[in-house]
């Protein structure tokens, strides 16, 4: 296992502020976090994984990543999973390999040649995933839990610092869902990729994450996962008289 460095803080926000949706947000996360973000639909998740990612602008407030002001050099080192992972156009000719290769791409200039090396990065992470059986298979042929490696191979063919995902298990049936969080473990722990995931399933993960931030307009509270347990927090978050139950796998 590697060691944690936690001297760092690789995502920073303060006093974050956009339109209505997000306000006053102030949060950091340390190299090697495992962190969930929790909160209501429409509560601000996403707002706020786009605010980090740079995909729309704040209004006020600062962010922050690797201790600097957000740069294409820092977006870089972020891996990026979104929504609708199981959702895809039947139609799609478009093949596992070249997928991930996309996300090669994505980080290169406009007359970069794909490499041996970057070919060599591509098997890596599809041996990673277990899905190097499905290399030349069609995306749209896969099932969610399929599509769901191939995404997550995509954001890690670049070999990021940090992993966010935006709620990747929807539409992804339970053992598929089981096998996710298990990975997520195991490049958090044994690859020091610090993680920060959108999800409802807070119950499922309470052990393995170490920091969770409950999001409804504004960071409601920000600690060890197991205070979130006070029900009277729930209360607060989602509005309605809410209880925890954990579900041990």
């Amino acid at each position: 296992m590697l060691l944690k460095n936690f001297k760092d803080n690789v995502i920073e926000t303060k006093n974050l502020d956009f339109k209505t949706i997000i306000q006053d947000v102030s949060f950091e996360i340390r190299r090697g976090d495992y962190a969930a973000i929790i909160g209501p639909n429409g509560g601000g998740k996403s707002t706020l994984v786009k605010l980090i990612l740079g995909l729309i602008p704040h209004d006020n407030g600062v962010i922050k990543l690797f201790g600097q002001a957000p740069s294409l050099g820092s977006l870089k080192k972020i891996g990026y999973v979104s929504q609708g992972i199981a959702k895809l156009d039947e139609n799609f000719p478009i093949s596992v390999h070249e997928v991930i290769k996309l996300g090669l791409i994505a980080n290169k200039s406009l007359f970069s040649r794909i490499t041996k090396n970057d070919l060599a990065r591509i098997d890596h992470v599809l041996t990673k995933m277990n899905i190097q059986d499905l290399k030349d298979a069609k995306i749209s042929e896969l099932s969610g839990g399929q599509r769901q490696r191939v995404m997550i191979a995509k954001a890690l063919v670049n070999q990021p610092q940090i992993l966010i995902l935006d709620e990747p298990n929807t539409g992804v049936d339970k053992q598929s869902q089981i096998n996710f969080y298990a990975l997520l473990k195991d490049l958090n722990h044994n690859e020091n990729i610090t993680i920060l995931f959108i999800t409802h399933d807070l119950g499922v993960i309470v052990d393995d994450i170490n920091k969770v931030l409950c999001i409804n307009q504004t960071l409601l509270a920000c600690h060890d996962p197991r205070q979130i347990y006070h029900s009277e927090q729930l209360n607060q978050l989602y509005g309605v008289d809410a209880h925890m139950v954990c579900h041990h796998h």
